[in-house]
């Protein structure tokens, strides 16, 4: 699908993943809905892009009016959803015992709400849109999801159970999800993530940060945002990437 005029909505656009995603997208000139929490820092971003050319609004991915109201606004004043990426989520780091102490049930119910629940949120609303526009371009596409799972679905840690299990759910809805939605055109991919500079991994404790580091493959670096970025640009651009969970970490396999 071409971006250049079309719709992109981003979740979490405020920072990391979410906001280098915005960035690339607006170049190959797409208009933008981007979504997150933080007012502040969504609205930076819109200064620095070109503000004519997207709209931002404040809301919580688990919120289905507010969400669908920040859809209907951007389709009025721009059209056709063509693509919806969902970059928002939280990390946490809890054994499911420590020391005689079981996992906080209140902080694995918050990952699952946020990282799956709101995903899929973002998701049902996102293709109930697309599923009603015109089709484009050779193969008659209507739209494309595309959504941020981890290395940790496949990969999980110590300490990453809850994470682990939002992740591994998020990447298990790409399949069922494009075939749910084949008849109408519309696309589902997930990218599972590694390794990345962004202010998710400044969460995790230093010596589970060196542990890390040990498992990079080549290049011996932590990923770009901007590498996560140009993925998902070529995702949409590419009408047979489809009900897929792409891996994009350099190789790495995460130990214990």
């Amino acid at each position: 699908m071409l971006i250049e005029g079309k719709l992109c909505a981003v979740t979490g656009a405020a920072s990391g993943l979410g906001r280098a995603t915005a960035k690339a997208l607006h170049d190959a000139g797409a208009n933008l809905l981007l979504l997150d929490l933080n007012k502040e820092r969504l609205q930076e971003l819109q200064a620095e892009l070109a503000p004519d050319t997207s709209v931002a609004a404040a809301v919580d991915i688990r919120d289905p009016e507010e969400l669908e109201q920040a859809f209907d606004d951007a389709i009025t004043r721009f059209g056709s959803l063509r693509a919806a990426v969902s970059c928002a989520g939280i990390a946490s780091s809890a054994k499911i015992v420590s020391r005689g102490d079981p996992h906080d049930f209140d902080l694995w119910r918050r990952v699952i709400d946020i990282n799956l629940n709101g995903t899929f949120n973002v998701m049902r609303l996102a293709a109930a849109r697309m599923v009603n526009n015109n089709p484009v371009g050779e193969a008659g596409e209507r739209g494309v999801i595309i959504n941020t799972a981890s290395v940790a679905a496949e990969d999980g840690q110590k300490g990453q159970a809850a994470y682990a299990a939002s992740k591994a759910g998020v990447a298990a809805l790409s399949l069922p999800v494009a075939r749910d939605l084949a008849e109408h055109g519309v696309r589902c991919v997930a990218v599972a993530p590694g390794l990345f500079g962004t202010e998710l991994f400044e969460q995790i404790p230093g010596k589970g940060i060196e542990a890390l580091k040990r498992a990079l493959l080549y290049p011996t670096r932590m990923g770009l945002p901007m590498e996560f970025a140009m993925l998902v640009r070529h995702i949409v651009e590419n009408p047979y990437l489809n009900g897929s969970l792409i891996r994009l970490d350099g190789g790495a396999r995460l130990p214990a």
